[in-house]
């Protein structure tokens, strides 16, 4: 079985073909600038790495642009688009209504939409994506929805409501929501794996981090709380995102500042977090770069992402009334050896010790354990695998049919 995995943005198309034998990764690329003037798509085999541009009006057009290069005589990787099983899709918010991965329906499109409020730059996007992909690849072509929310839904009451009027919940939906669950689920069970233990037995604190960040705790495989909020923004300072602070500091900084509601949305999600406080960039190679030139400013931001980090973990290490194991995954937290280390420095007092050699090593995609022996939690760099996950879900919903 073939399984092609869409993230549709509201200007790129990211593709990954997986065939499910053996789980490897037949082709992947993006289509990026749809729309716009220079539109660019890239197709990368075994064999091949091929970046075009071409003309890509809209997300259909994407599609059927990626169709030909899988088919392409010389460069394809199938013969005939029925090699292709069914197409698997990430959507961001399933708010409160998807609890788990579906085959898309009318009624399941529908409902995509209707939380589009909650995630404006993400739901349309994604409807429109499975809606071009049924338009190029046909109604008969099965179709399945993964929610980067789905994961947290077993959060308990107390750790999703917020305290403003009840109400707000009841009418708008106000509430933690939490994201990236596609990728705390696939490390945390792949660190009960490697363990050699069953999930359901363990307590687990995953760290993705990037340049949007989230932690989670998991307790028995289910997650009781994690960091990101209503939205994105929630948690600890990311690339560009400010993470949590005082609501005061909203308003505050709108009235002298006189700037609207969605001006002020432009501050707290593109111009604060690594790249607001270093004024440096949000890419954190040109922070440490900066800071190894004696930028103080670069300094100071490394400072408060390993403090604040640690301090959602040690906060999840109270709530999971203790830790078995603790992963870091994602762009910074598979390549970044001294974040991985400063933030553990800070978790010494619960009994925490990295090997520094081991550390080291775990970068550019080399993976594994990087406490010591006589560490008292297991912590470890997990490459996450968002792709492999819609995938696996998405076979197992086709095969149920």
């Amino acid at each position: 079985m073939k399984i092609l995995v869409i993230n549709a943005g509201s200007s790129s198309l990211k593709y990954q073909l997986i065939d499910m034998t053996d789980e490897s990764v037949l082709a992947k690329g993006n289509c990026e600038r749809i729309g716009s003037e220079g539109s660019v798509i890239s197709y990368k085999t075994a064999k091949c790495d091929v970046k075009k541009e071409v003309p890509m009006k809209d997300h259909g057009v994407a599609f059927t642009e990626v169709k030909d290069f899988l088919l392409d005589s010389e460069i394809g990787v199938i013969k005939d688009i029925s090699e292709v099983s069914a197409v698997g899709h990430r959507v961001v918010q399933g708010g409160s209504i998807f609890h788990d991965s579906c085959l898309v329906t009318d009624d399941v499109l529908a409902k995509i939409k209707s939380l589009s409020p909650l995630a404006p730059l993400h739901n349309p996007a994604e409807a429109l994506g499975i809606e071009s992909s049924e338009q190029v690849f046909g109604k008969d072509m099965p179709q399945v929805v993964v929610f980067d929310t789905a994961f947290h839904s077993t959060m308990p009451q107390k750790a999703f409501m917020y305290a403003v009027p009840y109400e707000y919940y009841e009418k708008y939906g106000v509430r933690r929501y939490g994201f990236h669950g596609t990728s705390h689920r696939y490390v945390s069970a792949e660190l009960a794996r490697r363990m050699g233990k069953d999930i359901k037995d363990l307590k687990i604190i995953t760290c993705h981090i990037g340049n949007g960040s989230s932690i989670t705790a998991i307790d028995g495989g289910k997650v009781i709380d994690t960091s990101m909020g209503l939205t994105p923004l929630d948690g600890f300072m990311m690339g560009t995102r400010s993470g949590s602070l005082d609501p005061s500091v909203v308003t505050f900084i709108q009235e002298q500042e006189n700037l609207s509601a969605s001006e002020m949305d432009v501050v707290l999600n593109k111009q604060s977090g690594l790249l607001g406080i270093s004024g440096v960039s949000s890419d954190d190679r040109d922070i440490t770069a900066a800071e190894a030139e004696g930028n103080e400013r670069a300094k100071l931001t490394h400072e408060m992402l390993y403090y604040q980090i640690a301090k959602f973990v040690g906060s999840y290490y109270v709530a999971l009334g203790g830790c078995d194991g603790i992963v870091f995954t994602a762009g910074l937290g598979e390549n970044q050896p001294a974040l991985r280390k400063r933030v553990c420095e800070y978790l010494e007092c619960l009994g925490v010790k990295i090997d520094d050699a081991r550390n080291e090593a775990c970068v550019r995609g080399n993976q594994g354990i990087i406490s010591a022996d006589d560490s008292k939690i297991r912590v470890e760099l997990v490459a996450t695998n968002e792709e492999l996950v819609i995938a696996r879900d998405t076979k197992a919903i086709v095969e149920a049919l």
